[in-house]
């Protein structure tokens, strides 16, 4: 899913309140992970994922593996937390057209 700059904005605000719905743990990112993000965007379309790591090549590769797997839009990084998006059956957010 292409979103324009509008539309990344409009999120961006939407998740500003959010806090992370999930965070990696001492093994990483693992398949139950993985499954766990993915139910998380089904059931709310933008959520935060925490990701402890001080290593940055480390971080954004996991961060990376993430949108991946998940087919998601990233929207931003902000230190640890990654800002997802992803369009469900329902529609439950409303985008701005353009």
């Amino acid at each position: 899913m292409t979103l324009t700059n509008k539309q990344k904005q409009y999120l961006k605000g939407l998740a500003h309140p959010l806090k992370p719905v999930v965070q990696l743990g001492q093994h990483g990112l693992t398949e139950g992970v993985l499954a766990e993000i993915d139910s998380a965007l089904a059931h709310h379309e933008l959520i935060k994922v925490r990701v402890p790591s001080d290593d940055r090549e480390e971080k954004s590769l996991i961060m990376d593996a993430i949108v991946l797997e998940t087919k998601a839009t990233k929207l931003q990084v902000i230190g640890h937390v990654l800002v997802l998006y992803k369009a469900s059956e329902e529609k439950k957010i409303d985008i701005p057209k353009k």
